[in-house]
């Protein structure tokens, strides 16, 4: 039992002093171990130059900055034209609304006065006392006189005319606003744009004026002409940014269809509503010279009833001429034919922007400068109210049809 303890006793010693010599000599060689040399390195100079040219883009920093901050001003711009042309499109609403509010308060208000007064002059023809015949004379006379006058003025106005001008002018600018916004969601607007978009603000705002005096539209012009509310554009003007895809969806039937449903817009529907447009300005003139002259009539007629030298035609002139000047007055502002002749002309006026823009797209040489051609056949074919395949099959039957005459529309929508 010693033994063994003693045994213990000499390994543990022995174990200790190895970990010792071994400590000693760990840290000596610590201490005595080699020093680093330090070296001078050289670190290339990075060069800043806004003008240097980088092999990830075409541009320099500084053309990079630069083409930034101008999108960014472009944007800045297309959002101030977006909130102008948000504020037309309430202006036009509320303006259109308040135009057939005219239209409706003062086609009831000269009909009454213009039965009130042939009701006065039917009353003074039965009447014996000499001063009441005076007293309903005059009145019938001053209401017969102050119905002729508004009436002038109403057919002047054409508020039914102009109501539907507004009407037209708030879709068209709500179109534009659109346009705007898909043009900020879906790429990078430049000045191109901004200089794009305020000329067809300026367009609109010159085809459907808000004031009445000096730059109201002519509600009798002498010719029909198509509503024109776009800008002329030039060549310059007409260039589109390269596509990647080959023949940007274009092809030879694709081109010669296109320039048949230009000759059907040609051939029927402008040419049949600028037709239409012009009977019902026909009508309109018409109406709006017969008005005034019966109630004038009538106030001629009043003012001899009861006199023995006119005898009994006085009366009936009086009376007669004013129900007849409400019934013509009704069936001119109550069937709005100014708002038919207006809309008759917009509808020229689309059908001649679609013209112009499916010629403008064929007289572009190269076809990766068009827009792409699979997507403008689509947009024709919606904008006439058809399919893809009625879209072809109206320009094959254009082509192989011998009397043009007979020939069907381009437009299904209206």
């Amino acid at each position: 039992m010693a033994t063994s303890l003693q045994a213990s006793s000499m390994l543990s010693s022995t174990t200790s002093r190895f970990s010792e010599r071994y400590q000693r000599r760990a840290i000596k060689a610590t201490l005595h171990a080699p020093k680093l040399r330090m070296t001078n390195f050289t670190f290339p100079k990075l060069d800043f130059d806004m003008g240097t040219q980088y092999p990830d883009g075409n541009f320099t920093i500084s053309e990079k900055i630069e083409r930034k901050a101008s999108d960014f001003e472009a944007k800045t711009k297309l959002y101030a034209i977006l909130e102008a042309v948000a504020d037309r499109v309430e202006m036009h609403k509320n303006i259109g609304e308040q135009r057939s509010n005219w239209n409706s308060l003062l086609l009831t208000s000269i009909n009454a006065i213009t039965l009130s007064a042939a009701t006065i002059s039917a009353i003074a023809s039965t009447c014996n006392f000499g001063a009441a015949i005076g007293a309903l004379k005059a009145s019938s006379t001053l209401l017969y006189l102050a119905a002729t006058g508004m009436l002038i003025i109403m057919n002047k106005i054409q508020p039914s005319q102009l109501a539907e001008e507004q009407r037209n002018a708030s879709r068209l600018f709500k179109q534009l606003q659109f346009q705007i916004e898909t043009k900020i969601a879906l790429s990078s607007p430049t000045i191109k744009d901004v200089n794009e978009a305020m000329n067809k603000v300026l367009a609109l705002d010159k085809a459907y004026p808000l004031p009445l005096l000096g730059v109201m539209l002519e509600k009798f012009p002498r010719k029909v002409e198509p509503a024109v509310w776009w800008p002329r554009k030039t060549q310059n003007q007409e260039e589109r940014a390269k596509s990647s895809f080959q023949n940007n969806g274009w092809s030879a039937n694709l081109e010669e269809d296109m320039r048949e449903i230009v000759e059907v817009l040609r051939r029927k529907d402008i040419a049949e509503y600028l037709r239409l447009g012009g009977k019902a300005l026909k009508l309109n003139k018409f109406l709006a010279i017969a008005g005034p002259t019966l109630t004038g009539l009538a106030a001629v007629g009043s003012v001899f009833i009861g006199s023995p030298v006119h005898g009994p035609w006085t009366v009936v002139v009086g009376v007669v001429a004013g129900a007849l000047a409400s019934v013509v007055n009704t069936f001119e502002h109550g069937w709005q034919v100014g708002m038919v002749f207006e809309m008759y002309r917009s509808n020229a006026g689309f059908f001649t922007l679609m013209e112009e823009t499916i010629t403008s797209n064929l007289e572009e040489e190269d076809p990766e400068r068009r827009e792409n051609g699979e997507v403008f056949e689509m947009k024709v074919a919606l904008q006439l109210g058809r399919s893809l395949s009625g879209l072809r099959n109206l320009a094959s039957s254009s082509r192989s049809s011998g009397e043009k005459d007979e020939e069907e529309f381009a437009s299904q929508l209206f």
